[in-house]
């Protein structure tokens, strides 16, 4: 375990070396998690209107999705783990360049990409292979997103695979939930 440990910090400082002031601002700007909310909102329309009722039921079950990767990830990995972030390390915490801010505490695992993983993959599982562009962006938006929190300086690369992990998982519970309703209940077919 420790030989993974060092692996994983000695990555995340070769990742976290490389600044500019571009990409210092625009990995902050990625980071935000309000910044995205154009992109919801455009997703929930997209998803009624070419799906209607199941559209809706995507929109319901991607949600839960969402709910329970994030709460895997803050609500029990967080305070079970209790691993420092890179920014909080007595050790590491000079070396690092954070941007903006350290976050809390814990870092283990990254809700971030726990969420936009549950979100990417939730959308890649339901989608037809038609849409494999669309596919393709999703999977480089969630990318992006959990990079980021490299670039910034506050999770380490285990924590944005295993946060990939769990919502990726989250998801594909999520399109397993969707199709048994679709399946019983014919009001969503």
């Amino acid at each position: 375990m420790e030989k993974l440990k060092a692996l994983d910090q000695e990555l995340f400082l070769e990742l976290n070396s490389h600044h500019s002031p571009f990409w210092d601002s625009l990995m902050v700007f990625v980071s935000n998690k309000f910044v995205w909310i154009p992109f919801y909102l455009l997703l929930i329309v997209l998803l009624v209107y070419f799906y209607k009722r199941r559209g809706a039921l995507m929109i319901m079950t991607l949600g839960a999705s969402v709910g329970l990767a994030d709460y895997v990830s803050s609500g029990i990995f967080k305070p079970l783990f209790e691993r420092l972030r890179p920014c909080h390390e007595a050790v590491l915490g000079a070396t690092v360049y954070v941007v903006e801010g350290c976050g809390g505490r814990f870092g283990f695992v990254s809700s971030h990409a726990a969420n936009s993983f549950a979100i990417a993959a939730f959308l890649c599982f339901l989608l037809p292979a038609r849409q494999w562009l669309l596919k393709v962006l999703l999977v480089f938006w969630a990318v992006v997103i959990s990079y980021s929190r490299i670039y910034l300086g506050v999770h380490y690369p285990g924590d944005i695979t295993v946060g990939a992990a769990i919502g990726t998982g989250a998801a594909f519970l999520g399109v397993y939930l969707y199709k048994q309703i679709c399946q019983r209940y014919s009001f969503w077919r």
